[in-house]
């Protein structure tokens, strides 16, 4: 939290650093408690059972207060420069979306597992094929999007990790405007992930394939409603035109 608040305040952005302390029985609520007169622009929020990754970053998109919000692993997976960097593109382009690759030229994949490496391909390759895309990680959490595209995704559907699915999928399909950017992804030093592939191996699939529905069947009427074009920012400030969530 702390590397990530000098890198945001290093580059002057507006921001607000929000963790969801996901009905923890350790001292995580106690660490944040602490954290927080270290670090000003941290807030955290307890999610109520029921738990787990998709519930917590749904308490998330129900809780931040920016213009913009990223979804960011805790486990330091993600680099702060990449965050940065997909701010930066946002303001800059006025897209709607900036969505992140780890597998194109440019990134960077740090002792990935191989087993789920080869899952993790073998399904963006299907989702490009079934959905006619280009953008090859889907399936990568790490992602910025504007506050109206979150109100426009609403309901969510997915209570699991399928909800990194679910949102770039209904954007896309609901035409909300994206560009992609190469991050890099480092496997963390500590703990477990608590991703089980052979749990949501089904729950990817039902995303996926509602998804699929809605672009063929529903006939654009979930399509975004054409709003104002994005104002460029200032030159002599760049980064206050608008408040990242974190």
């Amino acid at each position: 939290m702390r590397i990530l608040a000098a890198h945001l305040n290093a580059e002057d952005i507006d921001h607000e650093i929000l963790v969801v302390n996901d009905n923890s029985s350790d001292r995580t609520e106690e660490i944040l408690s602490q954290l927080q007169k270290e670090v000003p622009s941290l807030r955290y929020i307890n999610n109520s059972p029921p738990n787990g990754f998709g519930f917590a970053v749904r308490k998330g998109l129900e809780n931040f207060t920016g213009d913009a919000v990223a979804i960011y692993m805790a486990d330091g997976s993600d680099r702060p420069e990449d965050l940065v960097e997909f701010f930066e593109v946002l303001e800059q382009q006025g897209v709607d979306c900036v969505f992140g690759s780890r597998f194109v030229r440019g990134a960077k994949v740090v002792d990935y597992p191989r087993f789920k490496l080869l899952l993790n391909r073998c399904a963006n390759a299907f989702i490009r094929f079934a959905f006619g895309l280009r953008y090859n990680d889907v399936t990568n959490a790490f992602k910025l999007y504007r506050s109206h595209v979150i109100d426009g995704l609403k309901p969510f559907l997915s209570h699991h990790f399928n909800l990194t699915v679910e949102l770039p999928l209904k954007a896309i399909v609901r035409g909300y405007s994206y560009t992609v950017v190469p991050n890099d992804w480092i496997n963390r030093k500590a703990g477990a992930s608590k991703l089980r592939v052979q749990e949501m191996g089904s729950r990817y699939l039902f995303i996926v394939l509602y998804c699929l529905i809605e672009k063929w069947f529903a006939r654009g009427d979930y399509h975004r409603a054409e709003l104002p074009s994005v104002a460029p920012a200032q030159e002599s400030s760049p980064h206050n035109a608008e408040k990242l969530d974190v």
